[in-house]
């Protein structure tokens, strides 16, 4: 499986900021569309991504004084970045070994969405299972 594939199943729902508004917003964002990420856009380019994490190190390093500071403060500039036609057993690997929850794909310079390991995880266990079925639908009708 490709990550074109996960991105069709998952839709191409695009989450945003801009890099001038709040923390407290980005938050308020991912909580109202339960994502753990948001792209962030400066005139309709991705310029950054700002996850949970950088949230959760944000308020680890400043306290409740986080919810004042701009997102571009906060967000990754240079995000690891993923390709459709990257295989899933690729991006897992990648993923794990930066410790990345969040990986947004390209297209040249178009963003076509971002997947997170929990995509991931569950486009492999899929997989899995399907062989596994296939596996057992063959074993059943072995000639004995």
């Amino acid at each position: 499986m490709i990550i074109r594939e996960i991105l069709t199943i998952k839709g191409g729902d695009i989450f945003s900021i801009e890099p001038d508004q709040l923390v407290s917003e980005a938050v308020d964002l991912m909580v109202r569309q339960d994502v753990g990420s948001l792209v962030v856009r400066q005139d309709g380019t991705m310029v950054g991504l700002i996850t949970e994490r950088d949230v959760l190190r944000g308020l680890n390093d400043r306290g409740c004084a986080l919810i004042a500071v701009k997102v571009s403060e906060m967000m990754a500039t240079e995000p690891i970045i993923g390709n459709p036609s990257d295989t899933v057993d690729y991006v897992r690997g990648v993923m794990t070994e930066n410790r990345i929850s969040h990986l947004p794909v390209m297209e040249g310079d178009t963003l076509l969405g971002v997947i997170s390991f929990h995509d991931v995880a569950r486009a492999c266990l899929n997989a899995a299972d399907f062989e596994n079925r296939l596996l057992k639908r063959y074993i059943k009708h072995w000639p004995e």
